[in-house]
């Protein structure tokens, strides 16, 4: 059970990464990026973003890439909520497959 503390800096951080991805995705063309959720840990030093990505099959690729620069994505995340938090969690990127998920159950079914 998440505490109001978490949510609202899970909320404060899934705003601003959707900033900085979107700021980075216009170097990918044909790339559609966005941050479905982020889930913070009670301690508020880890925080796992969930991507989703568009074509899904770059997935895999774009989240090499994005945990390749990640010390990138950290500082420019600290920049933008440094009066807001003392300490900027330790991010980590998992691909959000549950679209993916969706479009196998209605094929399924129809």
């Amino acid at each position: 059970m998440e505490t109001t503390r978490q949510n609202k800096i899970a909320r404060l951080l899934q705003k601003e990464l959707s900033d900085i991805f979107l700021l980075q995705a216009k170097s990918m063309p044909g790339v559609l990026v966005s941050v479905s959720a982020v889930r913070i840990s009670p301690d508020l030093s880890v925080a796992r973003a969930y991507l989703s990505v568009f074509p899904s099959d770059k997935g895999e690729e774009l989240i090499k890439n994005i945990n390749g620069s990640m010390k990138s994505i950290r500082y420019e995340l600290g920049t933008r909520v440094r009066h807001q938090l003392r300490i900027i969690p330790e991010l980590k990127f998992f691909i959000d497959d549950s679209l993916d998920y969706l479009e196998k159950i209605d094929a399924l079914l129809k």
